[in-house]
């Protein structure tokens, strides 16, 4: 059983983990690849709403996603495009990426070699997943505005459309590990922690939320 401090906790973080970016036309909507194909529904809602022209899927496999996607997260996410609507011509796929690091990197690559102009991207994530996203964005690409989005839903919602609340929570421990913990290391941009995210993490690791962590030990 979570309990109800738990559950206040987690919803610190699932606030904080979101950039509430306004949304705005881009130059290209990147959609980053994991398990969930809810990623490139967004996209797809994005782009037939006209915030982006192009589209570039990207995402290899995990131990997570080869099972369901075997042809690759990018693959799929592209498939689903397809079916959903869009053009061929307009869905790009970055299909070597392992990390978000690599989603950013070359994806980079790709539109630069097909002479695509960059000034803005639509970064599309796990609703989770925005900030670091953001922030290995920018300090990859320093040269060009992200905006963050992911699918709208409320944290309870995202908990239901898991089915599993003790992974959900974390994930969500693991993503604020590695935002502390990445700056030094050079892989994201440095933000400014509020002492109630802190707090609410610290006690979630120490209420056994911790098979995400990066480091056993570190909190």
């Amino acid at each position: 059983m979570i309990s109800e401090q738990s559950w206040a906790d987690a919803q610190v973080l699932w606030d904080y983990h979101q950039m509430h970016h306004d949304l705005r036309p881009c130059s290209v909507a990147i959609g980053l690849g994991s398990h969930d194909l809810g990623v490139a529904d967004t996209v797809v809602d994005l782009y037939k709403r006209g915030m982006a022209p192009l589209i570039v899927f990207t995402g290899a496999t995990s131990p997570t996603t080869r099972g369901r996607m075997p042809r690759g997260e990018a693959v799929h996410y592209r498939e689903r495009a397809l079916e959903l609507g869009v053009p061929s011509s307009v869905a790009l796929v970055e299909t070597k990426a392992r990390n978000t690091g690599e989603n950013i990197r070359f994806s980079r690559a790709l539109l630069e070699e097909a002479g695509v102009g960059v000034a803005s991207v639509l970064l599309v994530s796990k609703p989770y997943e925005e900030r670091r996203a953001y922030a290995t964005a920018s300090k990859l690409w320093p040269e060009v505005q992200f905006v963050s989005a992911s699918t709208p839903m409320t944290f309870e919602d995202y908990v239901d459309s898991i089915g599993d609340a003790h992974l959900v929570f974390d994930m969500l421990v693991g993503a604020l590990q590695r935002l502390l913990l990445y700056p030094a290391q050079g892989f994201i941009i440095s933000q400014l922690v509020p002492e109630k995210v802190t707090t609410a993490y610290e006690r979630l690791c120490d209420a056994g939320f911790t098979s995400r962590l990066a480091l056993d030990d570190a909190k």
